[in-house]
């Protein structure tokens, strides 16, 4: 585990952002990306009847229909020990397999940093 902070200040941002937009929706995970520009989106999960996405998925998808052109990293708060395939499959579209992706405890503590490799 990693405490939130050791991390670089933006990426120490995108987890707070992540872990305030699960709080804040009652969502079971809150995600942030930000993009080539530093620009960061912030989601949770979707979880209707027709439509269900990950939160990072979602954070993806905003910053696609924004105008992104890559990301610079992801962050994910959730209970799950690391991000799913097709989580980092979702950033890997946008941001390349070097992407990382931290995931980090509903404290904010980072338990993990993958690449979307």
């Amino acid at each position: 585990m990693t405490d939130s902070n050791a991390l670089d200040p933006e990426d120490r941002k995108i987890v707070t952002l992540a872990r305030s937009a699960r709080a804040r929706n009652g969502v079971p995970e809150g995600a942030a990306v930000r993009d080539e520009t530093g620009r960061t989106y912030v989601a949770g999960t979707v979880a209707l009847d027709s439509l269900k996405l990950s939160a990072l998925q979602t954070a993806v998808a905003m910053a696609v229909a924004s105008g992104a052109k890559s990301l610079e990293a992801a962050a994910v708060v959730t209970e799950e020990e690391s991000a799913s395939a097709e989580d980092r499959a979702a950033v890997r579209d946008l941001g390349g397999p070097q992407t990382p992706v931290l995931v980090a405890a509903p404290d904010g503590t980072v338990r993990v940093t993958v690449t979307a490799g």
